[in-house]
């Protein structure tokens, strides 16, 4: 498809408007200017550094929200705090909770991507929609195909400038909206994604300097991303319509060829018996999970007979990653993708591969959180030396 300004010009634009252009356009500039997000935690584990020898000459202290008794700071350039950066960077790494959650449910979403089930799952949102909810069923699956990873770029945007094209719509404003949907929207989702397990992994981390063993499920965030989600999607519709769909009215798209491309884009029979056997089995898996929670001496249950902390709920990544990877198999022996069980391994590796970058960024964080991670163990070691400091996590030496 190709594209050309037609001799009316571009619509006028309101000042309001021109004032919104020139300030998201100050907002792209400076953040292009921003450092690799690696760097970026690299600066902060400095600032940090810098600031506890700071707060400790100064005599800085707080009061622990736990036990009300008083957190003195300590220099991390002190002997203490050196032997505490070097000497447990290893097990600070290796525990940092995101981490481990992560990868557990990106070795399932590994195996439904390599099978195509994600990608045939978008291509099924948009092109069975009626034409005047086109908009909003495009940018509420941008939203959500984070959970897709790069396949929602790959996908979504070139998809979305053909059912607008076949809607009778510019295609430009198509993809305009898919991408944006997508860029956007990343964090939320109306599914529960990897996101929602890196965040509780994290907030699990600060929770723990008030409530040590407190764990934060994956679950605790869901409403919260799936309201956004969905909040996101109407605002993104009604950019869309009110204020985008006049702008591309000036341009002129090439549309040869659009109605054979949108039909490559279709489900084929075996894709759509894919989808609808996986499917099943995930409605098996509800179902499964639903029995084990119901009884109320089920042994899934918490110990106190409660669900939120029943092993389904504390374990949800594991049980994400094996929905995944069960329904992800399903569909890739329906539709011939997944032709044999060695493939499945393969695809695992290939997950844990496109996590690098995440592993990366994981190693540099928890550089910068350093300091409140191992309060644990300096509290443990400071108290045996005599010096009066809480047991709670929250005698941090930062």
């Amino acid at each position: 498809m190709t594209s050309t300004e037609t001799n009316a010009g571009p619509p006028e634009t309101s000042r309001p408007l021109r004032w919104l252009l020139r300030l998201l356009g100050v907002i792209e500039r400076v953040g292009n200017k921003l450092p690799h997000p690696f760097w970026l935690f690299v600066l902060m584990a400095g600032v940090v550094i810098v600031l506890s020898g700071i707060l400790d000459a100064l005599g800085v202290f707080a009061v622990s929200p736990a036990d009300g008794e008083r957190v003195e700071i300590t220099s991390l350039l002190s002997r203490d705090g050196l032997h505490m950066m070097l000497g447990e960077a290893v097990d600070n790494f290796a525990s940092f909770p995101p981490l481990a959650l992560i990868v557990a449910v990106m070795l399932g979403v590994a195996v439904a991507e390599r099978s195509g089930m994600l990608t045939a799952l978008l291509r099924r949102t948009v092109t069975r929609v009626q034409p005047k909810y086109l908009t909003f069923a495009l940018s509420l699956a941008g939203i959500s195909a984070s959970v897709a990873s790069d396949a929602a770029y790959v996908v979504l945007v070139p998809l979305g400038a053909l059912v607008f094209k076949a809607a009778g719509r510019s295609p430009i404003l198509g993809l305009v909206v898919a991408y944006a949907s997508i860029a956007a929207g990343y964090d939320a989702s109306v599914f529960i994604t990897a996101g929602d397990v890196l965040f509780a992994g994290i907030t699990t981390s600060a929770a723990e300097l008030v409530q040590p063993g407190h764990v934060v499920s994956p679950l605790a965030n869901y409403f919260f991303t799936a309201s956004s989600a969905i909040v996101l999607a109407l605002v993104i519709t009604a950019v869309t319509e009110f204020v985008l769909t006049r702008r591309a009215q000036s341009i002129e798209v090439d549309g040869d060829g659009v109605d054979e491309e949108l039909g490559s884009m279709t489900l084929s029979d075996a894709e759509r018996k894919g989808l609808r056997n996986a499917g099943w089995v995930l409605l098996g898996i509800v179902v499964v999970v639903a029995a084990a929670l119901i009884p109320p001496s089920s042994p899934a249950r918490g110990e106190d007979g409660g669900v939120l902390d029943s092993a389904v709920v504390t374990g949800i990544a594991v049980v994400l990653g094996l929905t995944f990877l069960l329904t992800g198999y399903v569909y890739g022996r329906t539709t011939g993708s997944l032709t044999r069980a060695r493939e499945i391994p393969v695809a695992m590796a290939q997950g844990v591969r496109d996590l690098a970058p995440v592993i990366v960024c994981c190693s540099s964080r928890r550089a910068s959180s350093s300091p409140t991670s191992a309060g644990r163990t300096w509290a443990r070691s400071s108290r045996s030396a005599g010096r009066s400091c809480s047991t709670t996590p929250t005698c941090r030496r930062s």
